[in-house]
């Protein structure tokens, strides 16, 4: 028909609605038939124990794929795998034999993860001893074990470690000596450095930074102003 375009193989009209047709029509590119459905939930959507009652698959066997898929990703304790296999419907039982394997042959060692983690997070955060003990605590590490992998980072170390996060944060803090002291002593101790580290690392910094500086830190009695803070 004159003015009118064909139909695509698609099966949409692009022609305007003729004059007094009120009918609407399709939009381009959308569906109109009625087969729409919303997907229903498949094993995508089902947590491990789902699929364990769903495909008969031994329990023991989804336990041990969780704690591989766990450990991929990085190092974990006994206590974050055990976490791990209750969130996804793991009986108690089950993760106990597991975990027990695991430990037995070597495949999760607290005590070998507690010094990884110290190692790393003081060497690559700066952090102190007691930031680090909050966070193996956190991570399931039992005190013992974690005094243990801390020791391995004596006081000299710390103080060594405080003195160089001070000087590089000298490089871009700008302020009175008064405000860049506070500043950097506030900094140490997030990192879990005790007063009195903090405190002399950044006396000696600022004294050897500048006149202004040298002179307000001479006024700082490290000692007393640690029990103070303390």
């Amino acid at each position: 028909m004159a003015g009118r375009r064909a139909r695509t193989g698609r099966g949409w009209d692009a022609s305007p609605p003729r004059t007094g047709d009120s009918t609407p029509r399709p939009r381009r590119g959308r569906r109109t038939s009625g087969d729409e459905s919303t997907p229903g939930p498949g094993a995508a959507g089902r947590d491990d124990a789902d699929q364990v009652a769903a495909t008969g698959r031994d329990e023991a066997e989804v336990a041990r794929e969780i704690c591989l898929r766990q450990l991929a990703v990085r190092p974990r304790t006994r206590a974050e795998l055990a976490t791990a296999l209750a969130r996804r419907g793991i009986s108690e039982e089950t993760a106990g034999e597991v975990l027990d394997r695991y430990d037995e042959v070597g495949i999760i060692d607290d005590a070998a993860f507690a010094r990884a983690w110290v190692s790393s997070r003081h060497s690559g955060r700066g952090l102190a001893r007691r930031a680090l003990a909050n966070e193996l605590r956190q991570r399931g590490v039992d005190g013992d074990t974690a005094s243990a992998a801390l020791e391995e980072l004596d006081e000299s170390t710390e103080a060594e470690t405080a003195r160089a996060l001070v000087q590089r944060k000298l490089r871009t803090v700008r302020g009175e000596p008064e405000a860049v002291f506070r500043r950097l002593v506030g900094m140490l101790a997030r990192k879990g450095y005790p007063p009195g580290v903090a405190i002399r690392a950044v006396k000696e910094a600022l004294a050897a930074q500048s006149v202004e500086a040298a002179e307000f830190a001479e006024q700082i009695d490290a000692d007393a102003l640690a029990d103070t803070e303390g």
